[in-house]
């Protein structure tokens, strides 16, 4: 298993338009191999000391946090899907970006542990 995590400001008043982009990124996620997408907008977000999920990507006033995941069979799954999008039509970014993209954050990561999960 390989999950790939993102944590991204949406601007606000954008977040009905950043649901339907996931939703139909997450789709295309799954017709190259995802085995889950979760997409997650802010509702108890507290302002750390030291950092926080707002300080990570510059939040600015208004703009509402997204932390997503994508969960896939492997590292090599994941990597083959992002060159075949890159290619691939429908995996085209609206006209008007609904997010920061500059203060998107992301990463690939190995779990180390899960449970709940069959």
């Amino acid at each position: 298993m390989y999950i790939q995590g993102f944590v991204v400001p949406v601007l606000p008043g954008k977040e009905e338009a950043y649901a339907k982009m996931a939703q139909e990124a997450g789709e295309l996620f799954r017709k190259y191999g995802a085995l889950e997408i979760v997409e997650t907008i802010e509702e108890d977000v507290k302002e750390g000391t030291n950092t926080d999920f707002r300080k990570a990507v510059k939040a600015e006033d208004g703009e509402k946090i997204v932390f997503s995941w994508a969960i896939w069979p492997d590292q090599e799954t994941c990597e083959k899907a992002a060159q075949e999008m890159q290619n691939d039509p429908e995996m085209k970014m609206p006209e008007e970006i609904p997010f920061a993209g500059a203060r998107l954050i992301y990463g690939g990561f190995k779990p180390i542990y899960t449970s709940g999960r069959d």
